[in-house]
């Protein structure tokens, strides 16, 4: 079976978590990944307040979501991408699961924050997120490349002293 490339790997985890462990032949993982988003999805009630979002009602996403369960939405969906990249076609960067962990964590701030209105805007569990996944990413690859450079340099004296 050929493995997917990383880029289709990631587009696919995006479009729906598992779906990407499933292109690269990791089938129980796959499925594991898909319920599980399921099951968040429905109790969270997400898709609801994705819609009610989308639809610029705001207050009644905030109102509909479970934000307990809701919680546990950023780390499986950043972790299944993070797990399709790493297992599709190609090499993988030293470290490169730094951006997706930062990516999760920030979304999970984003969310915890959502309740709360900043520059006299309310945005909501959906867009805050959305919006905190920027800056977690772009602090998630600043942080690697210092990790690299320091470990290198460790590295390098190590070899050589």
């Amino acid at each position: 079976m050929n493995k997917t490339y990383k880029l289709e790997a990631i587009l696919w985890s995006i479009a729906f978590p598992g779906f990407g462990q499933l292109l690269n032949g990791h089938l129980v993982k796959g499925v594991l990944f898909i319920l599980l988003e399921f099951i968040i999805n429905v109790n969270s009630l997400f898709n609801q307040a994705i819609m009610f979002s989308f639809l610029g009602k705001i207050d009644e996403a905030a109102g509909v979501v479970d934000y307990q369960w809701l919680m546990f939405y950023p780390c499986v969906y950043m972790f299944a991408m993070y797990d399709a990249y790493k297992f599709a076609e190609g090499e993988n960067p030293r470290l490169s699961f730094v951006p997706f962990a930062f990516g999760a964590y920030f979304v999970t701030v984003g969310l915890m924050y959502s309740p709360k209105i900043f520059f006299g805007i309310s945005f909501g569990p959906i867009w805050l997120p959305i919006l905190s996944l920027i800056p977690g990413l772009g602090i998630g690859f600043i942080i690697r490349y210092i990790l690299i450079k320091i470990t290198s340099k460790t590295n390098y004296r190590g070899r050589h002293s």
